[in-house]
């Protein structure tokens, strides 16, 4: 039981602040590079192909959100 704990235990002295950072940027990241690359290619006149960027990046926001989200807050 007590090697089970050594793992869960900051070496860094601080906290769990990076933990922290990545679900923000795992819950915020790939919607802002699907929306990028959507505007990009409403840009290039490729209007049904960015509309598909767009939708994904809406719906990868919202379950994003969701389950990160319910991570961030404890559940």
């Amino acid at each position: 039981m007590i090697v089970n704990s050594i793992f869960l235990e900051s070496t860094s002295g601080g906290g769990y602040e990076i933990i922290a950072y990545m679900i923000i940027a795992i819950m915020f990241g790939p919607p802002l590079l699907l929306a990028l690359i959507g505007g990009i290619l409403y840009r290039k006149k490729k209007k049904k192909v960015a509309k598909v960027f767009f939708i994904l990046s809406g719906v990868y926001l919202v379950v994003g959100l969701g389950i990160c989200g319910a991570l961030m807050s404890g559940f």
